[in-house]
């Protein structure tokens, strides 16, 4: 499995930014109010980030052979695909909130703190865990052993 790309990321981000931007756009164009993600959202993404890197945690101390333990390959294998899903929905997550604090922030009235706050936390935790999900994927690889063909390229864990 190939590692996630970060052109792949940067797209989810742009695109997610640009529907939350328009999102909140539209809602104050109807005369609706602009929706306000409750900051219990951040909070999760940042209770789910932990838990993935805490996942990736055995795979990476077998991949590097600090542990004589034998680890289950597709444990190993899950581990990897959650720790790409969760770097993709990290991005969406944190720019589609991230687009709603830049619609929020761009108008011309002050923003309450109890708008801004869940807010900021929603984009940190889905900065968060984009971030947590590249370290876990990158845990989840194995050094390039001395007769690989692929020089310097680390390889997803095959346990």
């Amino acid at each position: 499995m190939k590692r996630t790309s970060p052109s792949t990321v940067v797209a989810f981000l742009v695109v997610a930014l640009a529907a939350g931007f328009v999102f909140n756009a539209v809602l104050a164009s109807t005369q609706r109010p602009v929706a306000v993600p409750s900051i219990t959202l951040g909070l999760v993404l940042l209770a789910i980030a932990a838990i993935v890197i805490s996942l990736a945690v055995p795979v990476f101390r077998v991949a590097r052979g600090r542990t004589k333990e034998r680890i289950d390959a597709y444990y190993a294998t899950r581990v990897v695909l959650i720790a790409k899903a969760s770097s993709l929905s990290g991005a969406l997550f944190g720019g589609f909130v991230g687009g709603m604090l830049i619609y929020m922030l761009t108008r011309g009235v002050s923003v309450p703190a109890s708008s801004l706050v869940p807010t900021v936390v929603g984009v940190v935790g889905g900065v968060v865990l984009l971030v947590a999900g590249l370290v876990a994927e990158h845990m989840c690889s194995i050094p390039p052993e001395d007769g690989d063909s692929d020089k310097g390229q680390p390889q997803q864990a095959r346990l």
